[in-house]
């Protein structure tokens, strides 16, 4: 698989100045932690579960999780994992690519419990997604999946779910934090990325974000977010990648605030239309989220919603110039430090203080491209959709 492989390869040639590399469920999970993208998020229980995957495959989407927590009652968890096991082997019986698929569960004991019923379906899948964690509630979880790993003999990744209320009250946060470090720490090999359930943060305090509203403009989110990334993000070798919150919207009735997309960037794209669409169905609010996601240290986004998909891939596009600066930083003969400037006469490159944003942006460089000098995210979301919506 590979992000944009849904659009035809003249296409790709013209937007990108280095395409998207190739990457499998067998790739290293430091490609994969980045390469996760948008992870689009589906009810365990759809009766089309398999049709569904593959045509979100089809459709641009990498990263899947097939949800038996928060996304279905709990009367329907029994029905949720007995369809699971039916869809997983519908498609092992087919032959097509598919996303890397998740299962989210509720208990540590399901882990087993779904991969011995999976028989040799189990192949299909990249691991689990572990709910509330904590140092306390997390272990069990981890101990569950290494011990399903070596029975199955299959990799298996784990992303736990940072939502519990320890994390947002301001007593117990760092505590907390310290305890989902060290247990992340000890399974390291196995935790691809650390989810943020910012739904759950918000309920805490009985609030919700509205669609003019991102998650950085609720103060008391945006601190538990960037104390997650002060002790679980950093760039020394010890962080992980943490990827960001839900956007809960799909279309808006009506606004208070005045649209957050610039006309400009549209107007040159010829795409006023697609504007117009974005605006509609709340996507500049997403927009301006993703953009201040990415500021913030994070990376990939959860997305509840396949129009989500798109916007969250565009805008994790390298530009050329943060390319060309990334490789400046880089370059052998620079290991030494100093300052130069950019090869776009816009900006100081120090060599040292820079160095890590350069590393990892050349890791995104990998799996998600480098735009072309002409290509903006306007045209990256335009070549991107399907061909009804266009």
């Amino acid at each position: 698989m590979r992000h944009f492989g849904h659009i035809a390869p003249e296409v790709r040639q013209r937007l990108f100045h280095q395409e998207p590399c190739e990457f499998t469920a067998d790739s290293p999970s430091r490609l994969l932690s980045a390469a996760l993208g948008a992870t689009l998020y589906s009810p365990a229980t759809r009766s089309r579960l398999a049709d569904d995957i593959v045509k979100q495959a089809g459709r641009g989407v990498v990263s899947m999780v097939l949800c038996l927590e928060d996304s279905i009652g709990d009367e329907d968890v029994a029905a949720g994992e007995e369809n699971l096991v039916r869809q997983f082997t519908d498609l092992a019986e087919r032959s097509v690519d598919l996303p890397l698929l998740f299962i989210r569960v509720r208990h540590p004991e399901q882990i087993p419990d779904l991969v011995r019923r999976l028989g040799p379906a189990v192949r299909l899948l990249s691991g689990f997604v572990l709910p509330k964690f904590t140092e306390e509630r997390g272990i069990p979880f981890l101990e569950a999946l290494s011990g399903a790993e070596a029975v199955s003999g299959r990799r298996m990744f784990a992303m736990p779910v940072l939502e519990s209320p320890e994390l947002m009250y301001r007593e117990t946060r760092v505590e907390t934090l310290e305890g989902i470090a060290r247990a992340v720490d000890k399974y390291r090999d196995r935790v691809l990325a650390l989810r943020l359930g910012v739904t759950d943060f918000c309920s805490s305090y009985g609030l919700r974000r509205a669609p003019d509203m991102t998650a950085w403009d609720v103060q008391i989110v945006a601190s538990v977010i960037a104390d997650v990334v002060n002790m679980l993000g950093r760039a020394d070798g010890t962080g992980f990648t943490v990827t960001g919150p839900v956007w809960e919207y799909f279309r808006v009735q009506e606004r208070m605030f005045k649209p957050q997309l610039r006309r400009s960037p549209f107007l040159e794209g010829q795409a006023e239309e697609l504007r117009e669409a974005l605006i509609e169905h709340a996507m500049d609010g997403l927009l301006r989220e993703i953009t201040l996601d990415q500021a913030n240290g994070l990376l990939g986004k959860t997305c509840i919603h396949p129009s989500h998909v798109l916007p969250v891939h565009a805008l994790s596009v390298v530009s050329h110039e943060e390319f060309s600066d990334a490789q400046d930083i880089l370059r052998p003969e620079r290991c030494g430090g100093g300052v130069l400037r950019s090869q776009y006469t816009n900006k100081m490159n120090e060599v040292k203080p820079h160095r890590a944003w350069a590393e990892r942006t050349l890791l995104r460089a990998e799996v998600f491209g480098v735009a072309n000098e002409d290509i903006g995210f306007v045209e990256l979301l335009a070549a991107g959709l399907p061909a009804d919506h266009q």
